[in-house]
């Protein structure tokens, strides 16, 4: 009886070893992959480092699958390690361990299905990615060409794109092969980096050479002539010194807003794809700004009326920039519109592509503008009449800073005028959420 036990023990073990056989064969092929992969990347350099890490996750959970299969042949069994394989980045510390990754990340099969989408790729693709095909996904040409690349090929690529709506973002792709995968499963990693700042900074910086430097020249040329004159003839001089110490004032608080709006602009610019979230009082923003500026609407002779809906909705935004498009828009009105001495500023409930929104309109009853100009007026340090603008401290970029606000709250912008009747700026902007 105990013989019998310890042949049927003998059997058991003899079986034990043989399934272990198997199982080491069917995934060591893995196992010696995922450590050359840390060892390439200790030792060459040549591997993007999140690239290695996932491609070491793939991989350990593709040998974790195929050593739970193999020993196991029947239908069942090798059904579920199948399943189990195409979904083997779908859950895990490992898969949370990457969902807080910041930057987007998607791995594709060989068919071009996404197996896996991390938290940050959701903005980009949504919630439902796995499962649909990459070029649903990620709806860029260029990516989707890189993707089909590699695929192809094997070999890595790195590029750029832009995505142009509903705010342009510029994102830099890292596309690679799973190294040591097979070519019966051959996986591809797809890292995404938002450059949209590092863009807009290079952008920004040309811009000020081109333009600013430029627009900077004649105050800076006024103040030198002025200092040297009141340094020569005139410094004994009380009337003169006087008229050109005003001269010289007016110029550097030219050049002050100037560089106070290019800043504002900058800012604005940097965080024009990052959407606000706060719920905005637009009544109680237009009484705030319409109190600051009637001391220089009574200098001018200007009477500003404001008007609104009974209960008028909020609106989602930011409410310190929501604050700089109403002055800067009842700004330019009282600048350039003064002369029909009456602005309106309203705010009413209104409908966009049929969802409800709020409409505010500045109007004055000035020299209007000519239509061909309406087009560029949003564009930097582009005047109607560049000499009056100077005259009366315009600096060209308040309505590119209101377009931009406008464009990072989700509204839209639009301008009707005419000669002799006066001008009107309307802003649509979302409702915040009830």
């Amino acid at each position: 009886m105990a013989a019998a036990e310890d042949g049927s023990r003998f059997v058991r073990g003899k079986a034990k070893l043989r399934d272990f056989a198997a199982r080491w064969t069917g995934t060591r092929t893995f196992v010696v992959s995922a450590a050359g992969i840390f060892l390439l990347l200790a030792f060459s350099g040549t591997l993007h480092p999140v690239a290695a890490v996932v491609s070491f996750l793939i991989l350990a959970g593709i040998a974790a699958t195929r050593w739970m299969a193999v020993g196991d042949t029947s239908p069942v069994r090798v059904g579920a390690s199948l399943d189990k394989e195409a979904s083997v980045l779908g859950g895990g510390a490992a898969m949370a361990l990457l969902d807080r990754l910041p930057d987007p990340l998607v791995v594709v099969d060989e068919t071009g299905r996404v197996l896996y989408a991390n938290g940050a790729t959701e903005p980009l693709a949504g919630k439902a990615a796995v499962g649909r095909h990459v070029a649903t996904v990620l709806r860029s040409a260029p990516l989707i060409e890189a993707i089909n690349g590699v695929i192809r090929d094997g070999a890595v690529r790195s590029i750029e794109y832009a995505v142009p709506v509903p705010v342009q973002r510029n994102f830099s792709a890292f596309v690679s092969p799973v190294p040591g995968a097979a070519p019966a499963s051959k996986y591809v990693i797809v890292l995404l980096r938002d450059v949209t700042e590092a863009r807009r900074i290079e952008a920004m910086r040309a811009d000020f050479v081109a333009f600013a430097s430029h627009e900077l020249k004649t105050p800076l040329a006024s103040l030198s002539g002025f200092i040297d004159t009141l340094r020569g003839h005139a410094k004994d001089d009380p009337e003169a010194r006087d008229k050109f110490l005003g001269i010289m004032a007016d110029q550097a608080t030219r050049m002050r807003r100037l560089i106070e709006d290019l800043l504002s602009l900058s800012r604005i610019e940097l965080r024009e794809h990052v959407r606000p979230s706060d719920a905005v009082d637009l009544f109680g923003v237009v009484n705030d700004v319409t109190d600051g500026l009637t001391p220089l609407a009574d200098q001018y002779g200007v009477a500003i009326g404001v008007t609104a809906s009974a209960s008028l909705p909020k609106v989602v935004g930011d409410r310190d920039e929501l604050a700089q498009v109403v002055q800067n828009l009842a700004d330019n009105a009282l600048r350039y519109g003064r002369s029909g001495k009456r602005i309106d500023i309203s705010l009413s409930p209104d409908a966009k592509g049929g969802r409800p929104v709020v409409r505010l309109t500045v109007r004055d009853y000035g020299p209007g503008i000519a239509k061909e100009h309406i087009p560029r007026l949003t564009e930097r340090f582009y005047r109607v009449d560049p000499a009056a603008s100077r005259a009366r401290g315009g600096t060209g970029l308040g309505l590119a800073i209101v377009k931009h606000i406008v464009n990072r709250h989700q509204g839209t912008l639009s301008i009707e005028s005419e000669l002799g009747q006066g001008s009107s700026f309307s802003v649509l902007l979302p409702l915040a959420p009830q």
